[in-house]
This record gives C-alpha cells, sequence and structure tokens, in this order.
C-alpha cells in the first residue's frame, strides 16, 4: 500500500545518526545515502519498497513537523522495539512513551513511542505475541 514515507530534516548528519542507529535496531538496511542531496533511505532486506527516506525538505525550507502526524515502524519482535527506543533516546531523542503493551490496540500490541532530533513522532511496534 506504501511506497515511500519521507521525513524532513534540519541537520542531515545528526538525523542520519539518529535514524541509522534506529534502523540497525528494527533491522532495516541502508539502501542509499547521498550526504551532497543530501538524502537517505532505508528498506527491509526482503523487499525493495517501502522506503523510508530522510532528506532535507524539497523546497529548500527548514523542515517541521505536523501536530498529529506520525510514522509507525514495524519491528521483528518486543526486544528490537525496546532496543530501538534506547537507540533513539541516546542518539538525540525524546520519549514519548516507554516501550510496553499498549491492548487498547490489540492483545499483542507491544509499542515505543518517542521524537526525533527535529521533533518528528515515530512509533515502533510488534504486532506478534511473545514467541516461546
Amino acid at each position: 500500500m506504501i511506497s515511500h514515507v519521507f521525513v524532513g530534516v534540519t541537520d542531515f548528519d545528526r538525523a542520519f545518526r539518529f535514524y541509522s542507529a534506529v534502523m540497525e535496531d528494527l533491522r532495516l538496511e541502508l539502501k542509499f545515502c547521498e550526504r551532497d542531496r543530501p538524502w537517505a533511505g532505508w528498506t527491509a532486506a526482503s523487499a525493495p519498497r517501502p522506503l523510508f527516506l530522510i532528506g532535507r525538505p524539497y523546497d529548500g525550507n527548514p523542515a517541521h513537523c505536523g501536530n498529529g502526524q506520525m510514522i509507525a515502524l514495524l519491528a521483528p519482535d518486543r526486544g528490537a522495539v525496546a532496543n530501538a527506543h534506547a537507540s533513539a533516546l541516546t542518539t538525540g531523542g525524546s520519549c514519548e512513551g516507554a516501550p510496553g503493551l499498549r491492548p487498547q490496540y490489540h492483545s499483542h500490541y507491544y509499542g515505543a513511542y518517542f521524537r526525533d532530533p527535529d521533533g518528528n513522532k515515530i512509533c515502533v511496534c510488534c504486532h506478534d505475541p511473545v514467541s516461546a
């Protein structure tokens, strides 16, 4: 359903460090990084899309986040949710909700919420029950 998501950033190097750490925890691979443009994109190893992209806004104006907008990234397991949240906080992000079950969504929903250094709200979540 989704081809790609683009998140505008004000400081590409800072954002690249932040998202590289989070994407590593989610086991997503860097597909490209063009610092002269600047932009970068990640995807799952098993598919060419969807892409998660960061970069300077196309119109050249400063990036800013939208009220009520959030991007949710799928984690392979609950440990990856916790690790991605921790990486986000250690690379300049701020907490919007610690890792944990959110039964108001469904009985196995395990998620965490944070903002990137530019204020964009990101969720990482796993929908699977704990495996034995």
